[in-house]
């Protein structure tokens, strides 16, 4: 049975790894046109500018988060 799973899973990750290839050689002829037109327009910085708020606001409440798990353990403690 373990044979046997290995063998499927070794195959559907050869089969798709394929599949990724081929479709990287299909687009390296062509330029990424929505890029060049957010980049034109100056979007793509607004674009930047949300992922990088999103991405702060996900860090302070992780590190908040820890903050407040490390002051629990110490009382328990």
């Amino acid at each position: 049975m373990y044979k046997q799973f290995l063998r499927l899973f070794f195959s559907v990750t050869g089969m798709l790894t394929a599949c990724f290839v081929q479709a990287q050689d299909s687009l390296r002829n062509e330029k990424p046109q929505m890029a060049d037109a957010m980049r034109s327009n100056g979007k793509i910085y607004v674009v930047v500018a949300v992922l990088l708020v999103i991405l702060a606001g996900l860090f302070l409440y992780l590190f908040q988060t820890d903050r407040k798990l490390t002051r629990l353990e110490q009382k328990i403690k």
